[in-house]
């Protein structure tokens, strides 16, 4: 098997190597293509405006200058010939759950693994941020092998990827592992303003606290509860309910 990692914390990110060394418990043959600098938050976008500038670190491994969704299509368009048959995204540093996976590169990385026709898991760990983020890297690291040997076996529609969150607990407090719904979460974002050294204004973006949805179902609760979340989640946008109630409307 073919395992082509990417990520959207960056090439020297400590999640890129952790997912670095699950691939390898599930393949010899592992290729990294990264980006330069950190991606957080650029959901699925695509360089357009400015060229794609790629370094080789080492064999296999590579760091461009785009996002992850740059990172895949360079990959399998230009570097990989045959074309990977697995996608992994991550580990990304933070949970990408409910409303955040439209935001999330990390989960972009694995949906334009998928819109190209491969096989594509994206992965987070969520983590405790108490003067600087505490990563509980060995969650991850302990129990996402066995759980991707037995993903990776499944046949999945077209259209379709796995958004995998692993919970911020200890290895031996993991109750286990369930299929959830994609949750909700209050919008905790902020803008906060600030004077540089000049006295002039700039903005930054601020994250807040934000409640989770009560769903028995949901992601979010499920890391809440410390329980491994596995959400498929499908490219297809479409609101089928709504489609008849649309064209009943459009008749009259």
């Amino acid at each position: 098997m073919r395992i082509l990692i990417t990520n959207d914390d960056g090439i020297h990110a400590e999640g890129l190597e952790v997912l670095e060394r699950i691939a390898r418990t599930l393949s010899d043959d592992v290729w990294i293509v990264s980006p330069e600098t950190d991606q957080s938050g650029l959901a699925h976008s695509l360089t357009l405006s400015e060229p794609l500038r790629l370094r080789e670190v080492r064999e296999k491994t590579f760091a461009l200058r785009g996002t992850p969704t740059d990172c895949v299509i360079m990959a399998i368009k230009r570097l990989m010939d045959p074309a990977p048959d697995l996608v992994l995204s991550g580990v990304n540093s933070g949970q990408n759950v409910a409303d955040d996976v439209t935001y999330s590169g990390t989960v972009a990385g694995a949906m334009e693994g998928t819109l190209l026709g491969i096989r594509s898991i994206a992965i987070s760990q969520a983590y405790t941020f108490k003067d600087g983020r505490i990563m509980p890297w060995d969650v991850v690291e302990s129990l996402a092998p066995a759980l991707l040997k037995k993903l990776i076996k499944i046949d999945l529609p077209a259209g379709t990827l796995l958004n995998l969150n692993f919970p911020n607990c200890p290895v031996d407090e993991v109750k286990g592992v369930v299929v959830t719904d994609q949750g909700q979460l209050t919008h905790g974002l902020s803008i906060e303003e600030r004077e540089d050294g000049r006295g002039f204004p700039y903005f930054w973006l601020k994250f807040g606290r934000r409640d989770f949805s009560p769903e028995a179902n949901s992601d979010i609760k499920a890391i809440s509860n410390g329980y491994v979340s596995v959400t498929p989640l499908k490219l297809d946008l479409t609101n089928h309910q709504v489609q008849e109630q649309i064209s009943s409307a459009l008749e009259v």
